[in-house]
């Protein structure tokens, strides 16, 4: 279990004070309260970070470094987070491995141990040494998410060493079963049944996946023609990135990643493109989690669709949402639409997503005029 290490609370735009205690264990946690937001992007330029005191995590000093403007060019719209080795020179003498979460103190679905457990391990190999998140969440999403409340935001950094195998300790007491459950997805090991899905075929195994959705159960091993283990299923209106996605989900409990194509690794699409490709894939990932009655997966897809909201796919995401009953995410959607200036609306109604409203819910377009109308007569009583 995850000990607290203390709080650092940012101040004045530029001053952070700590209060540490000493996370005995090998894995903690530790607070950032940024208060004054929009002061800290005013005072702090890119590529300069306003750096927490020490705080200790499994025998070791840590620091977080909270840039409001980017560490460089390249994330100068984004707040960025790094974590780091600290302390005096004598006292980092070896590579220390561990891994860390950062999220905003109220996803608490990241934070859980086999989150963490998931994470990448970094090797911090000396005094000073970084990890972290350039890109962590672009300022203009951050301004409108409800992360930021009264000018604040709070982050709860999770820190976690990771001891020698030779001496036999554990990690923690964090349990690694979602580890077995990947391997055993990627190396096929027992794998029992086919799934073709656009040109490409997985291997996976029956009984994971009926224990974890209702609808792979009643497919699997119910009177279905899908029963006959000589088959492979073919999974219609879906692309393999998808569900392949789906497949890491159900075997992980982890929110999966985009796997992202050449052309985007190799930065040869702009940043309004990549956003474009990764809500249709969130989409795309939402529509499947609910065609296979996956909860968890759904809600967060639903998440991370309300928090990258973008006028290119808000539309499409309010149809979806309505669709599917959602009402949260619908309300962001309208919430999203109501905040944004006409040359922006003319952007939005110019989009697949709003002849799509148009023609199949009309009755969302008397609630986005509704909304825009109410808008409109409070900015004027405050003129």
């Amino acid at each position: 279990m995850s000990s607290f290490s203390g709080v650092s609370v940012v101040t004045e735009g530029k001053h952070c004070t700590t209060s540490a205690v000493n996370a005995r264990t090998d894995s903690g946690y530790h607070l950032l309260v940024v208060k004054d937001y929009s002061r800290t992007v005013q005072e702090i330029p890119n590529g300069e970070q306003i750096i927490s005191g020490a705080f200790m995590v499994g025998g070791h000093q840590w620091c977080i470094g909270y840039g409001p403007n980017g560490v460089d060019p390249s994330s100068a719209d984004f707040i960025s987070l790094h974590i780091c080795l600290c302390g005096d020179d004598d006292e980092v003498e070896e590579v220390v491995e561990a891994k860390f979460v950062c999220t905003f103190v109220d996803q608490v679905e990241y934070q859980k141990p086999m989150r963490i457990r998931a994470t990448k391990t970094c090797s911090f190999s000396g005094k000073g040494d970084a990890y972290g998140h350039s890109l962590f969440e672009k300022r203009d999403t951050l301004e409108r998410s409800a992360h930021l409340k009264d000018d604040c935001f709070t982050i709860r950094c999770d820190i976690m060493v990771c001891k020698d195998p030779s001496t036999g300790d554990a990690v923690g007491t964090l349990s690694d079963v979602h580890q077995h459950f990947d391997h055993l997805l990627q190396n096929k090991v027992g794998a029992d049944v086919t799934f073709e899905v656009n040109g490409q075929t997985f291997a996976a195994h029956r009984c994971v996946l009926a224990a974890r959705s209702k609808v792979f159960m009643a497919q699997l091993f119910g009177p279905m023609t899908e029963s006959n283990t000589s088959s492979v299923i073919h999974i219609k209106d879906m692309e393999a990135k998808v569900f392949a996605a789906l497949l890491k989900f159900i075997y992980t409990d982890s929110f999966p990643e985009m796997d992202k194509d050449n052309n985007m690794e190799e930065g040869g699409q702009d940043e309004e493109k990549e956003e474009e490709v990764e809500s249709v894939w969130l989409q795309d990932l939402f529509v499947a989690a609910d065609r296979y009655e996956l909860q968890r997966l759904k809600l967060l897809c639903e998440g991370h669709l309300a928090e990258g909201l973008c006028v290119s796919s808000v539309a499409s995401t309010l149809a979806l949402a309505e669709q599917h009953y959602c009402h949260g995410l619908k309300e962001a959607c309208l919430k999203f639409i109501q905040d944004q200036s006409l040359t922006c609306l003319e952007k939005v109604m110019a989009t697949d997503g709003w002849e799509l409203i148009i023609t199949t819910y009309p009755s969302v377009l008397k609630e986005i005029i509704a909304k825009v109308a109410s808008s409109h007569k409070h900015k004027k009583r405050k003129q």
